[in-house]
């Protein structure tokens, strides 16, 4: 069996595998060697893989070492499913890779924009089995504390499930104006992409891609485990 570590900005996601069939997944802000280690008892794991954006803790790369025969530290030298045109891929986050690499299993051979919405959100664009490129910009929580970080007054104001459209104090205003914004931003992405891939595949993702698939003004396909599905596909690949 296969075992998933997806080590995020704000949260872990741990998942077990048989083959291509997921078993168990967790999401987790509190990441500790008793939870991952009363997790896995019952699995007998021969492979992992370990995806980080940050600093990988120790315990992690010990318990899956001492345990599991073979262990993948995903890095931009790892052997892809795909080939990768970006011109530094020692800087391409490893949730980027794992992202497209999702997107390269679950629509072999076609155009996909994948949207990840997270701390920061990504638009990463597939072509076949070709890795184009993609954007960053700041996510819902980021947009939110910049605002109160770099002004002297406005206060910090978190995503709301309603709001109205046209803010009549500061807090509606900041609200909106965030949230509107991001939605604005995808939707215009979204166009962009229809208009030269009418045929092209969107997904969406990441912590807040749950809260921002129902507001989006374009079909998308809501895929939260896109990331450790590819990581799980890299493993399986590179064990061939």
């Amino acid at each position: 069996m296969n075992l998933i570590l997806d080590i995020g900005n704000s949260s872990t996601k741990v998942a077990v595998y048989n083959g291509k069939d997921k078993k168990i997944s967790l999401r987790t802000r509190l990441f500790s060697c008793e939870k991952l280690e009363k997790m896995l008892g019952k699995y007998l794991l021969d492979k992992a893989i370990v995806s980080s954006v940050r600093n990988t803790p120790d315990f992690v790369i010990d318990l899956a070492t001492h345990g599991i025969p073979d262990v993948h530290i995903l890095s931009h030298k790892s052997k892809l499913p795909f080939r990768n045109d970006y011109k530094t891929p020692e800087t391409l986050g490893p949730d980027r890779i794992a992202a497209v690499a999702g997107a390269c299993f679950a629509y072999p051979g076609q155009k996909v924009l994948i949207i990840d919405a997270g701390s920061a959100i990504t638009y990463d664009f597939l072509s076949g089995k070709v890795y184009k490129g993609g954007n960053i910009s700041p996510g819902l929580s980021m947009r939110f504390r910049a605002l109160h970080k770099f002004t002297g007054k406005l206060p910090l104001i978190s995503t709301a499930e309603k709001y109205v459209s046209q803010g009549t104090n500061t807090a509606e205003a900041i609200t909106a104006g965030v949230i509107n914004g991001l939605i604005y931003e995808i939707n215009e992405y979204i166009r962009t992409f229809q208009k030269k891939h009418t045929n092209g595949k969107i997904i969406i993702t990441g912590g807040d891609g749950g809260y921002l698939k129902q507001r989006i003004s374009h079909g998308v396909t809501y895929m939260p485990d896109i990331v450790i599905d590819g990581l799980n596909y890299i493993l399986e690949y590179n064990a061939k």
